[in-house]
């Protein structure tokens, strides 16, 4: 290995190392100083433990923030079948469309972050969202009809948008080593707070309950938890979270000699003597969206490769369930791909659990046991492809990843409609898992003839 040179980052007044090339593995790399590459400061390791290092603050703040977005977000799917259904007297079909109306709010909002994020940086961004998502969350006990309950939720769908600053700030800090395992565990992290928003808002609701009545506990929980936490972790993101390893966000150009957007690879080998930095992905720092970085964005068909296989698999996950573990997982295995076989292999992994999830949907059983086998081994399938697909990410527009973030984002939501839809108006049971399935499938195989991101 390269002789380990004395070299700091900006944001890292501890002892941070700069080596030349990716260290092997090493499990004390969880709590020792991270070791950055020195022509773009990204981190080779994830020093998760190491609290006085700022990649560590970067990587838990990305995670508690989307975590507790869910606390609001996802509140109401557990609260209206205990009461907000009897208190507002709700229809089926009127609690149908509040779901498709709240996963609309955040698809639209996913698609206006992911700019933002590649202009201001990701956590003034993320702060922003979290106290945007605050307000309507404060207005949910003003609610009395369906129709509040539309807006509400649809303007709660704010909070779903810091799915794209976190996967901003792993993406910023995080070398392409270990960008995929890093992108799934703040995801995986963060989606936690779905399941835990389970058991803080019923319990909570249930207490209220016996005090003050079914009408209104649930209106009281809105207030008493998700508004207050919303705000306190904004503004310890705002006080102790950063822009970029450089500085400022606006510093970010400073963190290495920048070739032009489009150069040659035989000059980007040349950013720095005694680099092994060889591709764009290694140096290009997030851009302004501008008219011509839009066209562009749009008429590739990179944009589309982890967009759509994203509309499968977290389109999937918002229309029946999702678990932690494989999600990490599979970000893991994305970047143990990439390492032996390139950015290549990402592709085809994530496309690859696709297809095994559509089989999957559309094996569905009348009898229960074999039914819930089937389950099991979709969640497995469907939370790795997400794992995958954020490890796949970054690669595919790597000057614009903000946007890129958005629109994947924005088309897992698009999924969760289709998927909500489908299962909605079904003929029949089975027949929702068949046309899921033969969906899911088709879109998978589809993205095989797409071409693999360059680097």
């Amino acid at each position: 290995m390269d002789q380990i040179n004395e070299q700091k980052s900006p944001q890292e007044p501890q002892s941070t190392l700069a080596i030349r090339q990716p260290p092997s593995f090493s499990l004390s790399h969880l709590w020792s100083a991270p070791i950055v590459n020195p022509v773009n400061l990204k981190s080779y390791t994830l020093p998760i433990f190491n609290l006085r290092s700022s990649y560590a603050w970067t990587l838990h703040l990305s995670w508690l923030d989307f975590f507790v977005a869910f606390l609001s977000w996802f509140a109401f799917p557990p609260l209206i079948p205990e009461a907000i259904r009897v208190d507002l007297q709700l229809t089926p079909n009127q609690i149908a469309n509040s779901n498709i109306v709240a996963l609309t709010g955040t698809l639209v909002v996913r698609i206006f972050v992911g700019p933002a994020v590649d202009r201001f940086g990701p956590r003034i961004v993320m702060a922003v969202l979290l106290l945007l998502g605050a307000i309507p969350s404060g207005l949910a006990g003003t609610v009395t009809s369906a129709s509040g309950l539309y807006a509400v939720r649809f303007f709660i769908g704010i909070l779903g948008g810091t799915f794209v600053p976190c996967q901003g700030n792993a993406s910023r800090d995080l070398y392409s080593n270990i960008v995929g395992t890093a992108n799934a565990l703040v995801a995986g992290w963060g989606n936690a707070g779905g399941g835990a928003t389970y058991a803080i808002m019923v319990s909570l609701y249930e207490n209220l309950r016996r005090q003050t009545g079914m009408h209104k506990a649930w209106r009281v929980a809105f207030a008493a938890v998700p508004v207050p936490v919303l705000i306190f972790v904004a503004g310890i993101t705002l006080l102790f979270g950063s822009d970029h390893p450089a500085g400022k966000w606006s510093q970010r150009h400073d963190a290495v000699e920048l070739p032009p957007r489009h150069a040659a690879t035989d000059s980007i080998a040349n950013v720095k003597k005694d680099s092994t930095v060889v591709t764009e992905v290694d140096v290009a720092i997030n851009e302004s969206l501008t008219r011509e970085s839009a066209k562009e964005i749009l008429i590739n068909p990179l944009t589309y490769l982890p967009a759509l296989a994203y509309m499968t698999t977290f389109g999937f996950e918002l229309a029946v369930d999702s678990i932690l573990a494989e999600v990490i997982l599979g970000g893991l295995v994305a970047d143990l791909l990439y390492a032996r076989f390139g950015v290549q292999a990402k592709k085809y992994f994530c496309l690859i659990l696709g297809i095994l999830q559509g089989f999957l949907q559309g094996s569905a059983s009348s009898d229960l046991a074999v039914m819930m086998v089937l389950i099991v081994f979709m969640a497995v399938t469907c939370e790795m492809g997400n794992g995958a697909n954020f490890s796949l990410v970054p690669h595919c527009n790597i000057y614009n990843n903000g946007v890129m973030t958005g629109i994947v984002g924005a088309f897992g939501n698009l999924g969760g409609i289709c998927f909500a839809l489908i299962f909605r108006f079904r003929s029949s049971r089975g027949t929702g898992w068949l046309i899921s399935g033969g969906l899911t499938l088709g879109v998978n195989v589809l993205l095989l003839l797409f071409p693999s991101p360059p680097v």
